[in-house]
């Protein structure tokens, strides 16, 4: 027996154009995910007569894209950048003469089109028409074309046509796509590289714990979600991540390394100890601003000369990173504030050197410690602000990442 595939780890976008052969895709797709790659479908408007978005998406266990700006994701306007970046390759199957004309000449009117100029991974195009179309003088010019561009094309197969007709135009079968899917993976560097989320990506996350005594602590109701949700993510689009992280009840991302720590102290010294080498760092930890100056080794006793604690600041994490930011490294820190969020969020900024800024009250329904929701303000290092819907947490990791690579692209363009 031949020997499986294995693109686990491998991101693949798949376009699908509006073909009767657009219900291949769906096999496609279950081919795709049974090799481990991850796959990201974009559907053409045309393409949803044929096969429905819903289906795509279960199998893909990902929501298709059709729209350059999705109605359901609020500053969205970026998206095509960011799957241009995070895909190893982009595959365009089936590929209608419509679409190979766009393709060969430009045309970005679709979350499909744009996402293919936006693209810095391989194409592979699929196509998929009639016979007389297929043959047509101006359906070969653009296939010439995209070939000269440095696109891919597999030639159409030859057989029964939905028209009746005999001859080349069918699209390939998905098995054979998937064949030089792999053999295209593996003439492509993996893992991928820090075009998309970085070499490395520093996350914090979780509460930290300050001891009283043995029996007690100081800490905060934070759980780690948002910033475990930041470490998978990022882990996803194929950054190498650490994730520190004080104690949580959360088991470990995919793919993540993870440091536990205790205290501030710890968590600084692990954070400080990576610094130098991360590309972007996202400071969502809770950390304890305060912590016992004089911590007991036995547990204290209820007396009257024991009703004050006093306390000591813990190293400022945050305030090291900024002042010691390496060349190139965006460093996002997070805020959590009750009153004058915008102003504080600022100063922050301002006083800690950070690029970005997120910011939420935790009095508002749905933000904050504990809740799986979010809804956060971001600031952006132009100083410009973007109010984010409350959505999963998981999902405000997603938009995060999207808008912090894009900036970061457009920086580098």
């Amino acid at each position: 027996m031949p020997t499986p595939l294995d693109l686990s780890g491998r991101c693949v976008v798949l376009g699908v154009t509006g073909s009767i052969a657009a219900y291949k895709a769906a096999l496609l797709v279950r081919h795709l995910k049974k090799t481990g790659a991850e796959v990201q479908v974009l559907m053409t408007p045309d393409a949803e007569r044929f096969v429905t978005p819903l289906t795509l998406g279960t199998l893909s266990e990902k929501e298709v894209l059709t729209d350059i700006f999705p109605e359901n994701e609020e500053g969205s306007w970026t998206k095509h950048v960011t799957l241009g970046q995070w895909g190893d390759l982009f595959v365009v199957a089936p590929a209608t003469a419509q679409t190979v004309a766009k393709l060969a000449h430009g045309f970005c009117d679709s979350m499909l089109t744009a996402t293919a100029l936006s693209a810095r991974c391989p194409l592979l195009v699929c196509p998929a028409m009639d016979r007389d179309m297929y043959q047509h003088a101006a359906t070969q010019d653009n296939l010439e074309r995209l070939q000269e561009i440095g696109y891919e094309v597999m030639p159409a197969a030859h057989g029964e046509l939905a028209s009746g007709l005999v001859g080349q135009g069918r699209m390939p079968e998905p098995e054979a796509i998937l064949k030089r899917v792999a053999e295209m993976l593996a003439e492509t560097e993996a893992p991928r590289d820090a075009s998309r989320a970085g070499h490395d990506v520093l996350v914090t996350a979780g509460p930290t714990r300050e001891p009283i005594d043995p029996a007690r602590v100081l800490t905060n109701p934070s759980t780690g979600t948002m910033g475990y949700a930041l470490a998978e993510a990022a882990a996803a689009r194929g950054a190498s991540v650490t994730l520190v992280t004080g104690p949580t009840a959360l088991s470990p991302p995919p793919d993540v390394e993870v440091v536990s720590v205790e205290t501030a102290e710890e968590m600084n010294e692990a954070v400080q100890a990576r610094r130098t080498d991360a590309d972007y760092v996202f400071m969502a930890a809770a950390v304890a601003d305060y912590a016992p100056a004089d911590p007991s080794t036995s547990k204290r006793k209820k007396t009257d000369d024991d009703r004050v604690l006093h306390l000591r600041r813990t190293p400022d994490i945050l305030q090291t990173l900024g002042e010691h930011k390496q060349p190139g490294q965006v460093l996002v820190g997070f805020a959590l504030e009750t009153d004058d969020l915008l102003d504080n969020a600022r100063r922050k900024r301002d006083e800690k050197n950070l690029d970005w800024v997120v910011v939420n009250d935790p009095t508002e329904d749905g933000a904050g410690f504990g809740a799986s929701t979010n809804r956060v303000t971001l600031l952006r290092p132009d100083g410009a602000t973007e109010n984010l819907p409350r959505m999963p947490k998981a999902e405000v990791a997603e938009a995060l990442l999207d808008r912090v690579l894009a900036a970061r692209h457009e920086q580098s363009t």
